[in-house]
Formats: C-alpha cells, structure tokens, sequence
C-alpha cells in the first residue's frame, strides 16, 4: 500500500532576535490510508508546527511533503488550492478558531463557497447533513459560537473541517480544551467520523492515554526531532527510547494497591535556539553514555519499530 502521505526531511527554522530556532529540524514519516498516527511530546517540541508545515499553512525551510504522491511544496496556487479540498485541520481552541461574529450556518458553509460552485437551497442542504453528522441539527443554524459549549464548538470545527469531504485531517489537540467527560464524546465522534468517511488523521497530543485510545501507531517527538515510533500497543508495552520510557511513567496508573515508578526526568529541555550536540535528549537522560553528546544517534528501523538511541544500537 502507498502512503497518503510522505513527509521527508521536514525542517522549519523560525528567525528571532535571539537566534534561530529549529522548530523542526529534519524528520521523516508516512502515514496510510485509513491510519490514525499520534503525534506526542511536550510542549515546544514542534508537533503543532508540523501540522501546519504539511498542510503549508506555514512555509517549510526544507523538505519534501507528499500527498498521493505528489510533493505540496512544489505546486503551484491554483494546484494547491484544489488539493487542499482533500486536507484539513481542527484546531485545539473552538472558540478561538471560530469566527464568534458569523453564524453556524456561514462558519461551516464558508469552506463550501469558496471551493464548490453550488446553489444556495444546495449549501443549506450540505451544512445540515454536516450538523447532522456531529450530532448537531438545523436549529443551531442561525446561532453564534458563543452561543454553544466548548464540546459543541469543537463539533462545529469538525464539522467545517468536513464541509469539502476529506480524505485527510490533522487533529491540533482537538480535545485538550474541553471537560473530560467531554473529551470522551469527542474522541468518540471522531473515531465514528473515520469510519464513515475512510478518513485518515494526525492526532497532535500531549496526553498519551488519547493517543492509546485513538491511534494505531504513536510517533515521539522531543525537540525538533522524532526518536521514536511504532505501533501503539508495542511502544507502549515496551517502549525502547529513554525519553519514551519518562513519558510513558507519568501516565497514571489506576490498579488498587499498585504504586506505579515514575522516571523523573532531571533539568529544563534545552533551547531550540541552541540545541546540544550529539543526541539532544543527552543533558537529561538517566542512562546516558560519552558517545550520547557527541553523536547524533539516527533513527533507525527494526521491522515496525523506529528508535534514535546509541543505548539501542549496543
């Protein structure tokens, strides 16, 4: 089966007065059809900037991204506004991302103008069904996002996100806003969604317990680079990157009369302005070796494992 997605050397450098901060600094993955693939790592580690650089919503520094096997960076506008009727994003704010003066009906029919030549009685037919789809209905048409909870605005996301018919969706923290009894019902819809509609998503998290329960493969992201992917029930049971091990102690554990280890992990994540040399997860790793800070260990491929550790290379 071919990708949906190629992404290859991906790199975003912003420039500051401090510096250069390599936000993403050069990694590669695929994602299938039909695959849900988490992205995880701390804040400030570059996931939500490769969510935006694939759909070049933000311009890349370098690199390739290939949907359907042809690369977005090298299109032209025209090319690339009728691909990205195949792409889309729901963000981890509704309410910020939801224009509060326009109605329902217009946040979710606005996509549908600007890309499809349809009749006005047409639309409305359209923005009911994707109402309808999220479990929201036509009395909600003439309404204001702050008119709604934050579980429905997120349902308007999606349902705007869905207006063009989509083959592919990034999910920004779709669920890190919301209450969690609210975050069940979200995560549920849109599992149903991909279903439905043969959807294939990036799930963009910090909360590795979403990632467990949504996606088939996890990839683990610190400090620009990827040191390690997998599926998700192998790199959870037994994960081989130091930084995953830390990550993957934090999540509670809820068995009665277990106490769970975690690995404190010591230090502050260094500057992406000025990241160290060798591996970068080097200053703060408990099982670290010479060779750790002096060379950048690659990330390397045994059978549907990736990892990026010397310690795994031994």
């Amino acid at each position: 089966m071919e990708p949906l997605i190629e992404c290859r050397v991906l790199k975003k450098y912003f420039n500051t007065d401090s510096g250069t901060v390599q936000a993403v600094d050069g990694i590669s993955f695929s994602i299938f059809p039909g695959e849900t693939v988490g992205l995880v790592g701390e804040s400030g580690c570059g996931k939500s900037t490769v969510g935006r650089t694939l759909l070049k919503l933000i311009q890349p520094s370098a690199g390739e991204v290939l949907f359907e096997g042809e690369n977005i960076f090298d299109m032209d506008r025209n090319r690339l506004d009728r691909l990205k009727r195949k792409m889309g994003i729901v963000f981890q704010n509704p309410y910020s991302s939801l224009n509060p003066r326009m109605k329902v009906a217009d946040i979710v029919a606005e996509p549908i103008r600007t890309h499809r030549k349809y009749k006005k009685d047409e639309i409305r037919r359209l923005v009911i069904g994707l109402l309808e789809k999220v479990g929201l209905n036509r009395e909600h048409l003439t309404r204001f996002p702050h008119q709604f909870s934050g579980g429905q605005r997120q349902r308007i996301a999606i349902a705007r996100s869905l207006s063009l018919n989509p083959s592919f969706l990034i999910f920004d923290e779709p669920t890190s806003a919301l209450d969690v009894s609210v975050q069940a019902q979200v995560l549920n819809l849109i599992e149903e969604l991909q279903e439905q509609n043969h959807l294939t998503y990036l799930f963009i998290t910090h909360d590795l317990d979403v990632v467990r329960h949504i996606a088939d493969r996890v990839m683990v992201m610190y400090l620009g680079k990827l040191v390690e992917s997998g599926p998700v029930p192998e790199v959870f049971e037994s994960p081989q990157h130091p930084y995953t091990k830390a990550l993957l102690s934090a999540i509670p554990g809820f068995e009665p009369g277990i106490r769970k280890e975690r690995e404190l992990l010591e230090g502050e994540v260094p500057s992406p302005i000025d990241p160290p040399p060798g591996c970068r997860f080097h200053p703060r790793c408990p099982v670290v070796i010479e060779k750790c800070g002096q060379i950048e260990p690659e990330l390397k491929t045994n059978r549907q494992r990736q990892v990026a550790c010397h310690l795994c290379e031994m």
